[in-house]
């Protein structure tokens, strides 16, 4: 354990005021016969649990597209539906064509006229090679009707390809979907002029299923997660597999995985970036959306659950609690806290299996008084008068819970 406790400090300030532990000094023992005050107290047990940490992030799409015109001109018409899914090859906009059904035609016709020359070049050659051969010709006037020919065949390419390109930008003034998602709000409307090179899109595709969740991490906290997980066994290390938490505090119905990590640090403020993926078929991630990420970062074998408030800070910052030993008096312990979990704390140090915590009552007790334990009840009757907290105590030697600054929550890298 002692490898987990320098890998994993306590992740949140502990929760009691000063007050929570009265000192040696002033712990006094009952006077006369006057019995032995009650206490309430918790048995622990110990147990293995799995330690994790709460990254915040934002959700991304997986795959985002610029819907972007590649001609110029008026737009004629908006062929989808804002906000609904579409396809790759769904037509979304059309443009004027008129302009552009000119160019066609008009490359139709240099075609024509091109492969008529290339035609009437051919013939000739073949004519001028003729009387060449009847050496009433002469060579260079030969060569000069191949080179003719040649010419008028290459020209015919030129305008062939011109053609090709006059009817590849009249398919351009139909906007098609290149991605599989959901579209965003229209950014222009009918009647606007558009061109190739403007800077705003006209729409934007999302995928949505899945989705990524980018969280950052300190590069020193990876650095630590990496090196406890190199040390321990297959069976102790831990799973890949990530809880979601929204907004409004709810969990996410799906689990993720983490996929990637940028292989570098932000020289500005020091941390890596992380990704996670989330099936999320519901659509209820949307990109943007403030989510924090619970990662699984370590196995933590017979710790014990302690009742937060068992729990306080002496003088020095350490993390004590009062026990009530074989002989029903009280015995304070130094703990070593991993992290919180739930309403408990994971201690690796101080406590043992069967201890039985103080959680209540402990405003008249000291180390080493007697006192009468009462184990908590589950649940409280009803209409039952609230327990007096430990933390109403006041007088006491204890400082104030403070978090340490080394207290950090461990990490996932």
């Amino acid at each position: 354990m002692s490898a987990l406790k320098r890998g994993i400090a306590l992740s949140v300030f502990l929760p009691l005021a000063a007050g929570l532990f009265p000192s040696l000094a002033a712990a006094q023992q009952p006077p006369g016969n006057a019995p032995p005050p009650t206490v309430t107290v918790v048995t622990l047990h110990s147990q293995d649990v799995t330690l994790t940490t709460t990254l915040p992030g934002r959700v991304t799409a997986s795959a985002e597209a610029e819907v972007r015109p590649q001609v110029n001109g008026i737009v004629a018409e908006r062929l989808f539906d804002e906000g609904r899914r579409v396809k790759v090859g769904d037509p979304l906009f059309r443009i004027d064509k008129t302009t552009y059904e000119a160019a066609v035609a008009q490359a139709e016709a240099a075609v024509a006229q091109a492969r008529a020359q290339a035609l009437n070049a051919r013939s000739e050659a073949d004519r001028v090679a003729t009387l060449r051969d009847r050496r009433v010709a002469s060579e260079s006037t030969s060569e000069s009707a191949i080179a003719a020919r040649d010419a008028a065949d290459a020209a015919v390419e030129v305008a062939e390809a011109l053609l090709r390109t006059a009817n590849i930008e009249l398919d351009r003034t139909t906007i098609r979907a290149e991605l599989d998602g959901e579209i965003g709000l229209a950014q222009t409307s009918q009647g606007a002029l558009v061109t190739a090179s403007q800077a705003n899109p006209l729409a934007v595709i999302r995928t949505l299923d899945p989705v990524h969740v980018d969280v950052t991490q300190s590069a020193a906290e990876v650095i630590r997660w990496r090196r406890e997980v190199a040390t321990k066994a297959a069976d102790q290390q831990p799973d890949r597999t990530v809880m979601l938490r929204l907004a409004d505090g709810s969990d996410y119905t799906e689990t993720g995985t983490l996929t990637a990590a940028e292989p570098y640090v932000n020289e500005t403020t020091g941390v890596i970036t992380l990704r996670l993926a989330f099936a999320n078929p519901d659509h209820i991630l949307l990109p943007g959306m403030y989510v924090q990420a619970v990662v699984q970062q370590a196995k933590a074998q017979n710790v014990i659950l302690a009742p937060q408030e068992g729990v306080a800070r002496d003088r020095r910052g350490q993390p004590i609690a009062l026990v009530v030993n074989a002989e029903n008096q009280v015995e304070q312990r130094e703990l070593t806290i991993l992290q919180d979990m739930g309403n408990n704390w994971v201690v690796s140090e101080g406590l043992n299996d069967g201890d039985r915590l103080i959680v209540e009552g402990v405003q008249r007790i000291g180390p080493g008084m007697p006192v009468n334990p009462e184990e908590r009840q589950a649940t409280a009757p009803e209409g039952a008068a609230a327990p007096a907290k430990a933390e109403e105590a006041a007088g006491s030697d204890a400082a104030p819970a403070q978090g340490d600054p080394k207290d950090k929550t461990p990490s996932d890298g």
